[in-house]
């Protein structure tokens, strides 16, 4: 009988993706998603859909009965918002995720959970090892940090077998353009398609780690799969690190766009520069990023492309 699994957050930019993979190797998937920054839309229809909130313990018990597994992806994943809004930001990001924990602790499911490599905060340390302190800014990077801690302390206390994944900066298709919470490929790539000037904040020499969604999932899977996972925390990136001008001048090239690069004042609070170390996600879950910026540029164009001109 096909392996059942939740996913929360499952209607969303890589939860989505997830489900796809799932399904397409016939298991069978539930989806728990309030639909706040997911989209029917992204679903298939082999998919069993709840509309909910992660935070409501009784319904994320009930569709994590008879799981193997809940990948944990439902989150409020906006570094602003939790700065402008703490309190409603933290009720999503650490109790849901305390919900997930307690219902898998429960019905005997592994857990992946989504993190973020906000938890490193601005240590200008490159590149960003596991091993390093944990040092976040932001109430959103804090919360993330709370989720891996709860994860440990349940792998501690109850057994809970699990894995947290410390994502750099994912882009791929059905990252939503129209967000101002975007990433920045999401929003050169529509600019760019549009003929509009492609602003680049400060002098466009921070760098970033940039990760095709294609490669997350395959970074969740595998996760899924290791042998008695104890509360492992890895990376998600690629280890490259390309600076945002050049990432503007690569997507003018790929897209054939002729806009312009327009520069703004840098950003307050951005961090400078970011760059995974791979090395450790590939001994602990098997896991190596595959896919080229190059090929993932073309991939989120062409998705851009077939959404139309009023994406």
């Amino acid at each position: 009988m096909p392996a059942a699994y939740l996913v929360t957050g499952g209607a969303g930019f890589i939860g989505s993706h997830i489900v796809d993979a799932l399904l397409a190797r016939g298991d069978r998937v539930r989806v728990l998603d309030d639909l706040s920054s997911g989209s029917l839309e992204n679903l298939p229809s082999g998919a069993d859909f709840e509309q909910g909130c992660v935070t409501d313990y009784g319904l994320v018990a009930r569709l994590t009965e008879g799981c193997r597994g809940v990948f944990h992806l439902a989150a409020i994943a906006s570094v602003p918002r939790s700065v402008e809004d703490p309190l409603s930001v933290d009720r999503v990001n650490t109790q849901g995720t305390l919900c997930v924990l307690e219902a898998a602790r429960r019905s005997g499911a592994r857990v992946v959970f989504s993190s973020s490599a906000a938890v490193y905060g601005d240590s200008p340390e490159l590149p960003k090892t596991e091993a390093m302190p944990a040092e976040p800014i932001s109430p959103y990077g804090v919360q993330k940090l709370a989720g891996e801690r709860y994860l440990y302390a349940f792998h501690r206390l109850h057994g809970l077998e699990g894995v947290a994944l410390r994502y750099f900066n994912v882009f791929g298709p059905r990252q939503n353009p129209r967000s101002m919470y975007s990433g920045v490929i999401t929003i050169l790539c529509r600019r760019a398609l549009r003929g509009e000037p492609l602003t680049v904040f400060g002098d466009g020499t921070q760098t970033r780690d940039f990760v095709y969604v294609r490669d997350v999932v395959a970074a969740n899977l595998a996760a899924m799969e290791v042998p008695e996972a104890q509360a492992v925390i890895a990376n998600v990136g690629t280890g490259q690190a390309t600076t945002v001008l050049e990432l503007a001048v690569a997507i003018l090239k790929e897209s054939g766009s002729r806009s312009e690069i327009q520069f703004g004042p840098p950003r307050a609070g951005d961090i400078l520069h970011s760059r995974s170390d791979p090395s450790f996600a590939e001994r602990a879950i098997g896991f190596r990023a595959r896919v080229p910026l190059k090929q993932g540029l073309a991939e989120t164009l062409e998705w851009f492309r077939q959404l139309g001109p009023e994406a």
